[in-house]
């Protein structure tokens, strides 16, 4: 149906269907909108309070209230326009820099043990070679002597 529009006179308009039909006045038409508003109204309404009770938001602020306000800020600082700004940068990249160093410190650490060990391991057994050829040589020279003193 296709529906045109005529002004009155008297500043209200009037809508004149094809078929002829009764014509609405602003009043009306006014009516008519604000029942469609309070329709959508409810209808969102229902939506956040369906949304409210699936994501349980009242339960996480009384189980963790500073996780939800941390939360909260970080998405208030993205919809705010932060997440392209130099601060953001700055902090990026100094996460990067601890990042990079935390995980570097067990790489380096696991290194300068396997090193240490194996240091040690050469020290121990350079001792125990020279150890083993300093008896060899008192036994040598033991035998020396009591070779002598027969």
């Amino acid at each position: 149906m296709a529906s045109t529009e005529s002004g009155a006179p008297n500043g209200q308009r009037v809508e004149a269907t094809a078929a002829g039909a009764g014509a609405l006045t602003v009043g009306q038409r006014f009516d008519r909108a604000s029942d469609n508003a309070q329709e959508a109204w409810s209808r969102t309404r229902e939506t956040m309070t369906d949304l409210k009770e699936r994501l349980d938001i009242e339960g996480r602020v009384s189980r963790n209230p500073y996780g939800m306000m941390a939360a909260a800020l970080g998405v208030g600082y993205v919809l705010g326009g932060g997440l392209f700004s130099p601060l953001t940068g700055r902090l990026v990249s100094f996460g990067m820099r601890m990042g990079l160093k935390l995980a570097a410190i067990p790489f380096l650490e696991n290194e300068l043990r396997g090193l240490s060990e194996s240091m040690l391991n050469g020290a121990g057994e350079s001792e125990e070679s020279s150890e083993t050829q300093g008896q060899e040589g008192e036994k040598k020279s033991h035998r020396r002597g009591t070779n002598k003193g027969r």
